[in-house]
């Protein structure tokens, strides 16, 4: 899996690209884990590029949001593809977690 980062207005926005499964999870969670240990506390997760997501990426985005709550940070969804939308309702993730259409609509919440 291949994780493009950038920046915009003070946020670090993660692209992540094709699966996010127990195979990519641990890269995946040295990245967003490793940017919040830096005293990095407003993300957006960009999942334009994400194919599919399982119980071990969803644990990955459980662990990141724990540790930004504890340092006042936030932590968005943009572009999710209906099948993954699917995936967080049923774990419950849309009543925690801002899910926005764009990455422009989550810009404008922080």
């Amino acid at each position: 899996m291949e994780v493009m980062e950038k920046r915009q207005n003070g946020v670090v926005i993660l692209v992540p690209k094709g699966r996010l499964d127990s195979n990519t999870s641990d890269e995946f969670e040295k990245k967003l884990l490793g940017l919040v240990n830096a005293g990095e506390t407003s993300f957006i997760i960009d999942f334009r590029d994400l194919d599919y997501i399982s119980s071990a990426g969803l644990r990955v985005l459980l662990k990141a949001a724990k540790e930004l709550k504890r340092k006042n940070g936030q932590l968005a969804f943009c572009a999710v593809k209906d099948y993954i939308k699917e995936i967080f309702e049923l774990s419950g993730f849309v009543t925690f977690f801002p899910i926005h259409p764009t990455l422009e609509d989550s810009l404008k919440t922080f």
